[in-house]
């Protein structure tokens, strides 16, 4: 979507009282540009994405970071990236020049695998259900969302015929926030979290694109910088979605819902337990017996150990996006390269229903 996130002061980390303590340890990072992509492939490899056509990867959690510039993407912003493996992974851009990117070499080197036709096509996020199936999606075209989808891990591209998708809402379209607008899960389905319109809507296909189905959701909407930023599943079942208003970053309330019906009805979290503001993307801890989730955004980080019930703000830095490979295994990235790693431990909780094992 057309925004400009407004730029706010990086506050040093300020841990808080409760039950979770700040949780990242920043590592050095090779770039200054703003990472908002994000793929987490393993408790080892990481790809990053951002401004001047940037992508970072490691191979050794972080350890040592490489820098690649895509050849002839250095005015680019990629907002979003996925990766299959340490050596394949593809990078989107925004805006007019929205196009999708590939390397099968670890980064060396980038082909140029589909690019925008379409006046007002605006790429926000991507995704891959397995090495040969995924997905991206664009901000409206013609009053429908445009998705492309790839059966040949990303050799070739094609539209989904706007005839199977619902009818956009005027001004409705994804947040390039931080890729995260996108999900998928299992072999076969997707959410698209949508906002800038009356409502702030979720889009599903459970049959890899061919068929849709959209619902409106509780997150904050009727403005063209709020809505839902991020969407994501640890099962076919239970989701969460988060978002606000990128222009009133610290406005609490109506930014975080979740789901347990696969997202056909929304639990809203109460104002008071809240993130403390807007939160550009959120992410499920892999098997940890809190079902514990982690939200990020311009005005820092917090954490659920309850299922996204109630929620304890654990530090005040800036990120964009966060992701997670395992429960000791996850990182954010942020303004001016920031990268960190997930560096506490989360207490446990008792198990409730729906709770993930």
């Amino acid at each position: 979507m057309r925004f400009l996130i407004l730029l706010a002061a990086v506050l040093a980390p300020v841990a808080t009282p409760g039950r979770v303590a700040a949780q990242w340890r920043a590592q050095a990072s090779p770039t200054d540009v703003e990472l908002r992509g994000l793929s987490v492939v393993s408790p080892s490899v990481v790809w990053a994405s951002g401004q001047r056509g940037t992508v970072v990867h490691t191979l050794d959690g972080g350890a040592h970071w490489t820098r690649d510039t895509i050849s002839g993407a250095g005015a680019l912003d990629l907002r979003a990236i996925e990766a299959t493996s340490p050596t394949t992974a593809h990078a989107i851009s925004i805006g007019d020049s929205s196009r999708v990117y590939r390397t099968t070499d670890g980064g060396r080197t980038w082909s140029l695998r589909w690019s925008a036709s379409r006046k007002g096509t605006f790429l926000d996020a991507i995704r891959f259900w397995d090495a040969r199936h995924g997905i991206a999606m664009s901000d409206p075209v013609d009053g429908k969302l445009l998705l492309i989808v790839t059966n040949d891990g990303g050799d070739s591209w094609q539209e989904i015929p706007a005839e199977r998708l619902p009818p956009a809402l005027q001004g409705e379209g994804g947040f390039a926030a931080s890729g995260t607008c996108l999900a998928v899960y299992g072999s076969s389905d997707a959410w698209v979290a949508t906002g800038g319109a009356a409502s702030a809507r979720l889009y599903h296909s459970a049959d890899r694109g061919r068929t849709w189905t959209v619902r409106d959701t509780p997150l904050r909407a009727g403005d063209a910088s709020a809505g839902v930023f991020s969407v994501a599943f640890r099962d076919a079942s239970h989701g969460v979605i988060a978002g606000g208003d990128y222009q009133k970053p610290t406005l609490r309330g109506r930014n975080l819902a979740t789901t347990s019906d696969g997202g056909a009805t929304w639990t809203l979290t109460d104002s008071a337990a809240s993130p403390a503001g807007y939160r550009s993307a959120a992410a499920f801890v892999p098997a940890t017996r809190a079902n514990t989730l982690v939200a990020v955004g311009l005005t820092g980080t917090d954490v659920s150990v309850d299922g996204g019930a109630t929620w304890t703000s654990t530090d005040s830095t800036a990120y964009n996006s966060v992701a997670f490979a395992s429960s000791s295994a996850g990182w954010a990235v942020g303004p001016k390269g920031r990268i960190a790693r997930w560096a506490g431990t989360v207490p446990d909780a008792p198990r409730t229903s729906g709770s993930a094992h």
